[in-house]
């Protein structure tokens, strides 16, 4: 068994092998963050921003509370968020994309100008804008989110379909007197499977951040919730003193970010190498 492993975890590159390890460490916390905390979420455990020490391994916050038991807690709510909000946007972004690809028309194009103009108004203005008249709660952030980069995955999804919507095997389906929804998911999406692939990683990263820097600004997750950019917020004064403990959640994100292009990537050349110009006719 171990030589199997060994034999087919030696075609990873090291690069996605380590994105995967850390993936999956991040998808560990996000599960189990409640049982391997050693805290409560908000119980005050100590000082003011006390040193790490064996009973605080990355010490304590700005209200003395232990900064390590924070980091699961906040790790969980934004890995949930953002993945929450990227299966929201690829979903609806490349729905729509594909629809407007297969039935054009007036129809593609008023989607377009409607996908055109809220691209216009940059993304974190927009969000910032709806978030300061919407409470932020969990559903609000996944919506605002979620609707917001569907955009991006549209604008991708549209350009993909619509080369794929004019090969001979699709135009065969046509002529079979398949409907849209046979085209969209039998004959469009698994040969677009590729760059969506890439976007998906792309979406959950531009998540992270997105929500990271709307709890940075003060509409994202609220107190006394936690997620990484919230703690940032918290802890950036101490920066002044020299603790470190905005530092660990900022590290954390670029963390999650730089595991989660890894193995983007490395899916991207799988899935490029082994999938081609398919013909079903």
């Amino acid at each position: 068994m171990t030589a199997l492993v060994l034999r087919y975890g030696a075609r990873i590159p090291i690069g996605a092998l380590i994105g995967l390890i850390a993936c999956a460490a991040f998808l560990f916390i996000a599960i189990f963050a409640q049982w391997i905390a050693p805290y409560g979420l908000g119980e005050i455990v100590g000082d003011v921003w006390e040193p790490a020490s064996p009973e605080h391994w990355l010490g304590t916050d700005n209200l003395g509370r232990d900064l390590l038991s924070r980091m699961l807690y906040g790790g969980q709510t934004t890995i949930l968020i953002a993945a929450m909000a990227t299966a929201l946007s690829f979903t609806l972004g490349s729905i729509l994309g594909f629809l407007a690809a297969v039935v054009g028309g007036w129809f593609e194009s008023i989607l377009s100008r409607f996908v055109d103009l809220l691209m216009a108004v940059p993304t974190l203005i927009f969000g910032l804008v709806v978030l300061s008249v919407l409470p932020s709660n969990l559903i609000t952030l996944v919506l605002v989110m979620g609707i917001l980069d569907s955009t991006r995955v549209y604008r991708l999804a549209r350009a993909v379909a619509t080369d794929i919507n004019v090969m001979d095997f699709v135009e065969a389906a046509k002529l079979r007197g398949e409907g849209s929804g046979w085209i969209i998911f039998r004959e469009i999406l698994p040969n677009a499977l590729s760059p969506l692939v890439s976007e998906l990683g792309l979406r959950f990263i531009n998540a992270v951040l997105f929500l990271s820097a709307l709890s940075f600004l003060g509409l994202g997750v609220q107190p006394p919730d936690a997620d990484w950019g919230g703690m940032v917020k918290e802890n950036k004064d101490g920066i002044v003193f020299g603790v470190a403990a905005a530092l660990i959640p900022a590290g954390a994100i670029a963390a999650l970010s730089i595991s989660v292009n890894l193995v983007a990537d490395w899916i991207l050349n799988r899935t490029t190498s082994l999938t081609g110009g398919r013909g079903d006719a």
